[in-house]
């Protein structure tokens, strides 16, 4: 007896109270291109094959486009620093949208917003360009180990550019 008068008063609250079932919308869907993985290694093996030509042991980093790793591929004597360095590069020219050098001519100015204070893996060195697919950028490439970002970012050119003409 006891137990039905406990559960009374919630049976009746439960069969008073209206509840209204709305159905939820559907969430939002966003597409975008990849970079597949063929591709990666191709500019990766350009850009080092690039600088080995000219003396430069480097190593060279595509990330997706997030800033996530995909690729790292680590010339024969490349130093340690070149391997995070790489990434670093990389990862900024993929969240910024960017090549390293125009964040660095960016946040050069006066005054200007630097977002390296808020992220402490953005790097303004020159050698980290963006994977574009026409407007959409889909990854990175993150050059290190030349003698000056200068020659980091002409072999990350040279790897990109085998790869530009099946980037659509």
């Amino acid at each position: 007896m006891t137990r039905f008068r406990a559960s009374a008063p919630v049976a009746s609250i439960v069969l008073l109270t209206s509840v209204t079932v709305v159905p939820a919308e559907p969430l939002p869907t966003e597409t975008f291109k990849i970079l597949p993985a063929a591709l990666a290694v191709e500019a990766a093996q350009a850009a080092v094959a690039s600088c080995k030509q000219q003396g430069y042991v480097i190593s060279v980093s595509i990330v997706d486009r997030v800033g996530n790793p995909k690729l790292l591929l680590v010339g024969d004597g490349a130093s340690a620093l070149s391997r995070r360095l790489s990434r670093r590069k990389a990862y900024t020219a993929a969240v910024r949208r960017i090549s390293t050098g125009e964040l660095a001519k960016q946040v050069a100015a006066p005054g200007a917003f630097n977002p390296t204070l808020y992220d402490t893996q953005l790097v303004t060195a020159t050698g980290g360009l963006p994977i574009k697919a026409g407007d959409e950028t889909i990854g990175a490439i993150g050059v290190s180990g030349a003698p000056g970002g200068d020659k980091d970012e002409a072999c990350a050119n040279a790897g990109l550019a085998k790869i530009s003409d099946r980037l659509n």
